[in-house]
């Protein structure tokens, strides 16, 4: 045999290898995603699951607060309902937003906060956030890891050929991060926020 023939499928048998290795790469990298992101959504549909017992209870001793419990069992309802992992990301975000309300909320009744089902149900979805925070962690390092094999030269042409996505990161919005803000009037209900502007000119 041509030593000419023998480089060229030397050449060849090399890039199959490549190729198969970068592919199993891929396709490792793409279940350890998927794997990531099981272990974030058992937490997030535990913390849904708590979500009505939380709004029952804190109804019992704040039943004015109509307009925030409904807020909560809306965002509850959006992400039970949520199809994809986008989706869900999306809705554990406004949900989560809703839920800090609701405990800002509870500083304002001193029997709401000493009742044992409250103080259990706070603990329980402190515990399944932390642990939400903590799997979040894993899943990003494991997407940027799975991305970056995606897009980067020359693992890109495989990704290409073979159509490997990127996915999405599961990071905490700017809205997110804000703490809520609540006030409350005479009567102890939670004042709407207005315009200073409006708020002076409404004053006698």
């Amino acid at each position: 045999m041509p030593i000419w023939l023998i480089v060229i499928l030397a050449i060849v048998v090399l890039i199959l290898l490549w190729f198969f290795g970068t592919y199993n790469s891929l396709v490792s990298l793409r279940n350890k995603v998927k794997d990531q992101w099981a272990q974030i959504d058992v937490q997030l549909k535990r913390r849904a699951d708590l979500i009505p017992n939380l709004v029952e209870t804190v109804k019992g001793y704040a039943k004015h607060e109509k307009g925030t419990l409904e807020e909560v069992i809306k965002a509850r309802n959006t992400f039970v309902s949520a199809k994809t992992p986008e989706e869900e990301m999306k809705a554990a975000g406004d949900l989560e937003k809703t839920v800090s309300k609701l405990f800002a909320l509870a500083e304002n009744y001193p029997d709401l906060k000493a009742n044992e089902n409250f103080m259990s149900l706070q603990n329980d979805l402190k515990d399944t956030e932390d642990k939400i925070s903590y799997a979040r962690q894993f899943y990003n390092d494991v997407v940027r890891q799975y991305n970056d094999k995606v897009q980067m030269v020359p693992s890109n042409f495989v990704a290409n050929m073979c159509h490997f996505e990127k996915e999405a990161f599961f990071e905490a919005t700017e809205a997110d991060k804000e703490v809520p803000k609540v006030s409350f009037d005479e009567d102890g209900e939670e004042a709407k926020e207005e315009p200073k502007e409006e708020t002076k000119k409404g004053k006698k």
